[in-house]
C-alpha cells in the first residue's frame, strides 16, 4: 500500500470514528431517509436551505466505515454551496465511484471526496459511499422522503 493509499484509509477511519456534523437539524427545511436493506445502512440526512444554498446540513444514521465516512465528508464540503454545485458535485462525485477501475478518472475536483476514488474497485461497496448522497439528492428534490437502494 503507497503512502497515498494509506492516507486515504486512515481518513475514512477518522471520519468514521469521529463523523463531523453527526447529529439532527431540528430546523432543516429539507430532510430524507436512505437505507440499503443488503448491508443494513441507514441514514438520515438534514439540510438547512436559504436563498438557494446549504446553509447547515447534518447526518445521523447506522452503517459501515465507508457509508459513516462518505457522510461525514459530504457534510464537510456542502455548507455554503448552491443547490446547483451540490448536485454537480454529486455527479462528479457518482462519475468517479461507479467508473471502471481500470479508466482514468479525474479526482481533483472532489477535493476530500477523492478518498472514496479506490471505492471503485469493490462494486459491492459503491452503495455504501454513495447511499448519503442519493439522501441528500432525494431531500433537495422531494423535502421529505425515503429512499431505498439495493
Amino acid at each position: 500500500m503507497d503512502e497515498v493509499d494509506l492516507l486515504y484509509q486512515e481518513m475514512i477511519l477518522d471520519h468514521n470514528k469521529n463523523p463531523r456534523n453527526f447529529g439532527e437539524l431540528e430546523d432543516a427545511t429539507h430532510k430524507a431517509v436512505g437505507h440499503n436493506p443488503l448491508c443494513g445502512d441507514h441514514i438520515e440526512i438534514f439540510l438547512k436551505v436559504k436563498d438557494g444554498k446549504v446553509e447547515d446540513v447534518k447526518f445521523k444514521g447506522v452503517g459501515c466505515a465507508i457509508s459513516k465516512a462518505s457522510a461525514s465528508i459530504m457534510t464537510t464540503v456542502l455548507k455554503g454551496k448552491t443547490l446547483d454545485e451540490v448536485k454537480n458535485l454529486f455527479e462528479k462525485f457518482h462519475n468517479v465511484i461507479t467508473s471502471k477501475p481500470d479508466e482514468p478518472v479525474n479526482t481533483e475536483e472532489l477535493g476530500k471526496l477523492a478518498v472514496f476514488a479506490g471505492v471503485r474497485e469493490f462494486p459491492v461497496r459503491v452503495k455504501c459511499a454513495t447511499l448519503a448522497w442519493h439522501t441528500l439528492i432525494e431531500a433537495i428534490e422531494k423535502k421529505d422522503s425515503v429512499l431505498t437502494v439495493e
